[in-house]
C-alpha cells in the first residue's frame, strides 16, 4: 500500500490534492491541523494535513517488482513499512524484533475525534505505540494464549501455515479466532490471514502483525459515505429497509443534526402508510424541528411533493418497512424510487440492524440491489456484542458505509460510521 501526506488551506483542499495525485479509489486515514511556527506566525493560516492511503493492486505490484529486478541497490535500500500515523513519524518494529523490545505501551491518550462530528467523515488512524494502548485487553488475550498454547497445543483452528510453530504464526491463530468470535465470516478471515501469513513468514514481531491487520482493516471498511450537501436543491434521501430496523427514528436524528447542527432547510416526506404509528412518530419530530412533513399515498404524488419542497436543501423520505421475501411491497418501493425526475439528486440508504443473522442480511441485500443503489447504515450497535456482520455485509454487498446508531436517543445516538472504533472491537479491544 501507499501512504502520503498532503496539506492545503481547507480540508477540502488538502482531499482533493490527495485525489488528484493518489486518484479517486484513495481512502482518507486522518485529518489535522498543524498551526504555523516562527515568529510570523500570527500572519499566517492554519494549514490542514490529511494522511490518504492507496490499496495497491496486482498490476501495481507487478511494475514495482520489476523495478525493484532493473534497480536492486535502490530497490534494496527502501524498508518495507506500515504507517498508522497521522501525527508523528512511526517506527517500524524490525523484523525478527522480539515483542519486549519493541517500543512503550499503553502511553499515548485516546485518538481526538473530529469537530464537529457530522462533518464529511474518515476513517481516524492511531500512531503505532498506541496500537497495544487501544488493544489492550486483545494483546494481553493473545499473550495469556500463546503460552498456554506452548504447554498444551490447541486443535481444531485451521489457519494459512499452521506447521511454522512460530510465535509470529499463534499471534495470527489467534487473531483469527478473535475474529470467528466476533462472527466474520470465515470466507473474509481467511482473506485477511492469507495476507498476514505472507509477512508472518517474513520473521516480523507482533507489533508489526498487529499493526498490518489494524491497517488492512481500516482499508477495507473505506472511507464512509454520509450525506453531503451541494448546490443543487434539493437533495432527496430514501431510506429503505426491513420492518423494526429503526428507520424513522434514523431520520428524525439525521434531520434534527443538519437542520440544528449547520443550519439547513430539512424537510420530511413519508410514504409509510402501512402504520399509523410511523406517520405520527415522524409527525411528532416534525413539529419538534419545526420541519415540514409531507404525506404520500401513491408513487404518482411523489414528483409533486418534492416539487413543492424545492427551496429546501434535503428531503428526507421515510418508506415503508416490509419483509423482503414480499413481493408487492418490493415492488411498491422500487416504484417510488424511479418516480423522480432526473432533475432531483438522490441517494438511497439501506437500514440494516446489527443484531440480525448474516443469512437474512444477505438475503436483504440481494432483494434491494436489484431496484436501488444504496448506501448502509446499521443501526443497534448497542444491541449487540459481535460487530462482524459489518464487515461481512460491506464486502459481501460492495456497499459504501454511512452511518452507525446506538440507542434511541435524538438525535444524540447516531454517528458517522467510525471505522476506527469497529476495528478496534473486531481485533477484541473494548
Amino acid at each position: 500500500m501507499t501512504i502520503n501526506k498532503f496539506q492545503g488551506k481547507t480540508e477540502s483542499e488538502a482531499i482533493d490534492k490527495a485525489k488528484r495525485e493518489m486518484g479517486p479509489d484513495v481512502v482518507i486515514m486522518s485529518v489535522k491541523t498543524v498551526k504555523p511556527k516562527g515568529v510570523f506566525r500570527a500572519f499566517k493560516g492554519i494549514i490542514y494535513e490529511v494522511t490518504a492511503a492507496l490499496e495497491e493492486n496486482e498490476s501495481d505490484k507487478s511494475v514495482k517488482a520489476e523495478t525493484a529486478f532493473r534497480q536492486p541497490e535502490a530497490a534494496m535500500k527502501q524498508p518495507e513499512s506500515i504507517s498508522l500515523a497521522a501525527d508523528e513519524p512511526i517506527r517500524i518494529p524490525v523484523a525478527g524484533q522480539n515483542l519486549a523490545d519493541a517500543q512503550p505501551q499503553r502511553a499515548l491518550p485516546p485518538v481526538r475525534q473530529l469537530e464537529p462530528e457530522y462533518a464529511p467523515a474518515v476513517p481516524a488512524q492511531v500512531p503505532a505505540s498506541a496500537i497495544e494502548e487501544r488493544l489492550d485487553s486483545l494483546q494481553s488475550l493473545l499473550e495469556d494464549r500463546i503460552s498456554a498454547e506452548k504447554k498444551n497445543q490447541e486443535d481444531g483452528i485451521s489457519v494459512p501455515g499452521e506447521n511454522k510453530g512460530q510465535e509470529g504464526f499463534s499471534f495470527i491463530k489467534m487473531l483469527y479466532q478473535t475474529l470467528l468470535d466476533n462472527e466474520v465470516h470465515e470466507k473474509y478471515a481467511n482473506q485477511i490471514l492469507d495476507e498476514l501469513e505472507k509477512i508472518s513468514n517474513k520473521g516480523n514481531n507482533i507489533d508489526y502483525i498487529l499493526s498490518h491487520i489494524y491497517q488492512k482493516l481500516i482499508l477495507k471498511f473505506g472511507q464512509p459515505k454520509p450525506i453531503e450537501l451541494n448546490d443543487a436543491k434539493p437533495k432527496v434521501a430514501f431510506f429503505i429497509g426491513p420492518t423494526g430496523v429503526g428507520k424513522t427514528t434514523t431520520i428524525a436524528k439525521i434531520a434534527s443534526r443538519y437542520k440544528v447542527d449547520e443550519g439547513k432547510k430539512v424537510a420530511f416526506l413519508t410514504a409509510d402508510t402501512y402504520r399509523i404509528a410511523a406517520t405520527e412518530q415522524l409527525r411528532t419530530y416534525a413539529n419538534i424541528l419545526d420541519m415540514p412533513l409531507t404525506i404520500v399515498y401513491s408513487t404518482e404524488e411523489i414528483k409533486d411533493a418534492v416539487d413543492n419542497l424545492s427551496d429546501f436543501d434535503l428531503v428526507l423520505v421515510d418508506t415503508a418497512g416490509f419483509s423482503h421475501k414480499s413481493a408487492a411491497q418490493c415492488e411498491d418501493v422500487k416504484n417510488l424510487i424511479s418516480g423522480l425526475s432526473d432533475d432531483y439528486e438522490t441517494e438511497v440508504y439501506l437500514v440494516l440492524s446489527a443484531t440480525t443473522k448474516y443469512r437474512d442480511l444477505q438475503d436483504m441485500c440481494n432483494i434491494y440491489q436489484t431496484f436501488a443503489d444504496y448506501k448502509l447504515i446499521f443501526t443497534k450497535l448497542d444491541e449487540t456484542s459481535c460487530y462482524g456482520n459489518l464487515l461481512n455485509i460491506h464486502l459481501y454487498s460492495g456497499a459504501n458505509l454511512s452511518y452507525a446508531t446506538y440507542g434511541q436517543n435524538v438525535p444524540d445516538d447516531i454517528e458517522v460510521f467510525d471505522t476506527q472504533k469497529i476495528v478496534k472491537k473486531l481485533l477484541g479491544g473494548d
